[in-house]
């Protein structure tokens, strides 16, 4: 991850921890959580920054959608999480654990629309990486 990224993912955890899981800019009235997770490799623990979506049935489920915005490979987050089957989150003034489930196929499709019908961004996340990936959709559920 590059330094300016990293910078701007500090300034994101940092305005979502000083205003209770609510941050501005481009984000702004967006539901955002904060994703710990654990290196595959080096071991070393990470925080990302990234929207979410609820689920409309069940209040300890969430989903999140491994944009990268459009770019052509997975952020490490979602191999990390994945790898781990676990994780947590900060959402709101919230921190716990949850499981980590691979949503596929037409579910993932279903979740993905919903998302980018309340997101355009995620819909020209979609267009930017056709053929090349299908952005991976996580479900995580209080543990």
């Amino acid at each position: 991850m590059g330094t300016v990224m990293a910078d701007w993912n500090t300034g994101i955890i940092e305005e979502f921890r000083a205003n209770d899981g609510k941050v501005g800019g481009n984000f702004e009235g967006a539901p955002m959580t904060l994703l710990h997770h654990r290196g595959r490799k080096s071991g070393q623990e990470y925080v990302a920054p990234t929207m979410y979506l609820a689920d409309d049935n069940d209040p300890e489920t969430v989903y999140v959608f491994a944009s990268k915005a459009g770019a052509p490979t997975d952020p490490e987050w979602y191999r990390n999480l994945v790898a781990a089957g676990e994780g947590t989150i900060e959402r709101g003034t919230d921190t716990y654990k949850v499981t980590v489930r691979d949503v596929t196929g037409a579910d993932r499709d279903r979740i993905y629309a919903e998302q980018a019908r309340r997101y355009p961004g995620f819909a020209e996340y979609e267009k930017q990486t056709a053929g090349i990936r299908t952005i991976p959709v996580l479900e995580l559920r209080r543990a």
